[in-house]
């Protein structure tokens, strides 16, 4: 078996403002263009105010979530990078840290191993939209 790694990247536009977007399908598309079966699957975001994480994708979980955020970290609050840049946006700095840019997730018999109601999303912060660009990169045989 030869060691092997794709990247490729998958496009998404968000509103920001802890915008969750389920990723999943497109992540497992990606796996099956890779060609590789055995391995594993790292979802990275490129960015300081966004995060990757799993969470079950249903309306209320999603906004337990939110709430939970905004509890540790809350809009309407002094931030020092707000006093610095003036951008008003360090709250999704904070929230951004707290979660993390990447996950990484086994891959078997061609297959994302994630649990029935576990999905992979995107959490964008930013209190604006953005274009972000998710790397897979699968790695295995």
């Amino acid at each position: 078996m030869e060691f092997k790694i794709s990247n490729s990247y998958l496009p998404f536009g968000t509103s920001g403002n802890t915008d969750i977007i389920d990723i999943t399908p497109q992540v497992a598309r990606k796996v099956v263009e890779s060609g590789l079966t055995e391995g594993q699957v790292l979802i990275f975001v490129p960015g300081s105010t966004a995060a990757i994480t799993t969470i079950e994708y249903e309306s209320g979980v999603v906004r337990d979530l939110k709430d939970a955020i905004e509890r540790l970290a809350p809009t309407g609050i002094p931030y020092r990078h707000d006093a610095r840049w003036g951008d008003g946006n360090g709250y999704a700095h904070v929230r951004a840290a707290l979660l993390g840019p990447s996950l990484t997730v086994p891959l078997i018999e061609g297959r994302l191993v994630l649990g029935t109601w576990q999905q992979i999303v995107l959490v964008d912060f930013d209190n604006e939209p953005r274009d972000r660009k998710i790397l897979v990169s699968v790695s295995g045989s």
